[in-house]
């Protein structure tokens, strides 16, 4: 017999992340994580630049993995190219303007 998917018990991570500057940078990640299918309870801290957050599977901490990369915040222990700094300045400006 298979369970329902809202019975599936949740598993809770923390990733450390980089350029993580402010609470704009804060309040875009917090959204856009928020906002992936199968995420809940996503919490950033600046002092220790981390993300942690609830999550079904390993998919979805793909998908979450994949959306900070795309922000510009990967997590430590990625490649850091210059144009994810570049795209991490851009989604703290818009987490200052939707604060």
């Amino acid at each position: 017999m298979r369970l329902p998917f809202f019975n599936k018990k949740k598993m809770k991570t923390t990733l450390q992340i980089q350029n993580l500057k402010c609470g704009g940078c804060a309040h875009t990640v917090t959204t856009k994580l928020a906002a992936i299918e199968h995420i809940e309870n996503v919490l950033v801290d600046v002092d220790t630049d981390t993300v942690s957050f609830e999550y079904t599977n390993e998919a979805d901490l793909e998908a979450v993995k994949s959306k900070l990369l795309s922000l510009g915040y990967p997590a430590f222990g990625e490649a850091n190219p210059l144009t994810a700094k570049a795209k991490s300045f851009v989604s703290c400006a818009v987490g200052r303007i939707g604060k």
